[in-house]
């Protein structure tokens, strides 16, 4: 399995775009963004991007510009959505057409919902989608889980039994019409249930195909 890189220009400066090609045409593009801790891709992402590569899709890994720059830190949410939004750009215009899938682990599971209309994605993918800060259900961020919802956009959630940034009850009691929610045991990391992740959207994704 090849994959080849891409240095994007943002406002946010340099982001990266890796891209993994299936043997074939490719059925669509799967494009994934990162959570917000450190600098290196999680298990369950690479999972996902393993198992929708080997059912024929394009899938783009996107290192925002803090993680390219190697910062530990990344800016607030209007800096990520305005670096992600030429990435996507440059995505579409290299894709060569077919379906657009957005989505992302945790911080880039939001990004890809809240963006999701603007770049015109026909889904999202939401793994260890942050509802709220652990202990603060007050501060829901259900109205970005809403968002694709909103515009016609399916989203699918992968969500641990027991994440302390929104359980899968709590998440359910939010889900918007237009999302399904695949629970699988395990905290917010899903590490350890890589391969549960993978096949949750690989059926989400493929149905139908």
């Amino acid at each position: 399995m090849s994959a080849a890189e891409r240095l994007v220009d943002t406002p946010q400066g340099p982001a990266r775009t890796t891209t993994t090609e299936p043997a074939g045409e490719a059925a669509g593009t799967l494009v994934l963004g990162h959570g917000a801790g450190g600098l290196r891709w999680t298990l369950d992402v690479l999972a996902v991007r393993d198992a929708m590569v080997g059912a024929g899709w394009r899938v783009v890994l996107v290192d925002q510009p803090w993680r390219v720059a190697e910062r530990k830190i990344g800016p607030r949410p209007p800096a990520l959505d305005e670096a992600w939004l030429p990435v996507l750009e440059d995505v579409v215009r290299h894709a060569g057409g077919g379906r657009l899938v957005t989505g992302g682990r945790s911080a880039g599971a939001r990004v890809a919902c809240r963006t999701a209309e603007t770049v015109g994605a026909d889904a999202v993918v939401c793994l260890s989608f942050p509802l709220h800060p652990p202990g603060r259900p007050e501060a829901s961020r259900a109205p970005e889980l809403a968002a694709p919802s909103a515009a016609g956009i399916p989203v699918h959630v992968v969500q641990g039994t027991t994440d302390p940034f929104g359980t899968p009850a709590e998440v359910e009691a939010d889900l918007p019409a237009l999302a399904t929610l695949d629970v699988v045991p395990g905290p917010h990391s899903l590490g350890r249930v890589a391969d549960r992740v993978a096949a949750a959207v690989l059926g989400r994704l493929t149905a139908g195909e």
